[in-house]
């Protein structure tokens, strides 16, 4: 499984980019909301999901984590491939889809194109919980981001030797006074120079 690329950006469309990473370059598909995150500069990291069939493998590319995961979720739902899971959200945000899926908003799912009723309600009634479970609302998306990173970072300390404890409370305390930090490498590097 391709998990992410990162490489020189070669073409730019609204419905696709060609990334070339390791003298390769790949066809991947993606939204008009990845389009829209993505900048001009040469290179890039692209989060990526390949979709494999009979006939074909296909590359879909996501400028977060967040919208990859949402992506997988919505292809789990009976009815919904890929390219309608990339069409829902080329017509949404990440965070505009998730609050209507977890407030059972129907009308605004059906107001995307090829979304009918029954599908929506399919979407609401598989997706509902997960989403409220995960804490995937609006006001929780970067809290979920956050403690993705807080976790990665407590691994990699104590594989490094460090008590457990110890290493958690050094990461609340960064992450605390510095809410911007967004990468694991700086926070893992922070919390060492705690110690």
């Amino acid at each position: 499984m391709i998990t992410h690329l990162n490489g020189k950006l070669v073409e730019k469309n609204p419905s696709y980019l060609i990334i070339e990473a390791g003298g390769v370059g790949y066809f991947v598909n993606i939204s008009l909301q990845t389009y829209s995150q993505l900048g001009n500069e040469e290179n890039c990291k692209i989060f990526t999901y390949l979709s494999v069939k009979e006939d074909s493998h296909t590359l879909y590319g996501f400028a977060e984590s967040q919208e990859r995961e949402l992506f997988k979720q919505l292809i789990s739902v009976s009815g919904v491939g890929t390219n309608t899971a990339r069409m829902m959200l080329s017509s949404m945000t990440s965070s505009e889809l998730v609050s209507s899926i977890a407030s059972s908003n129907i009308t605004s799912i059906t107001s995307i194109k090829g979304i009918g009723a029954k599908t929506a309600q399919r979407i609401v009634l598989d997706l509902k919980d997960k989403i409220l479970k995960a804490g995937n609302n609006t006001d929780n998306n970067s809290a979920m981001m956050n403690n993705t990173i807080k976790n990665e970072a407590l691994s990699a300390l104590v594989v490094l030797g460090f008590d457990k404890k110890m290493a958690e409370k050094v990461i609340n305390q960064i992450t605390h006074a510095e809410p911007q930090i967004t990468d694991v490498q700086e926070l893992i590097k922070k919390s060492l120079k705690s110690f």
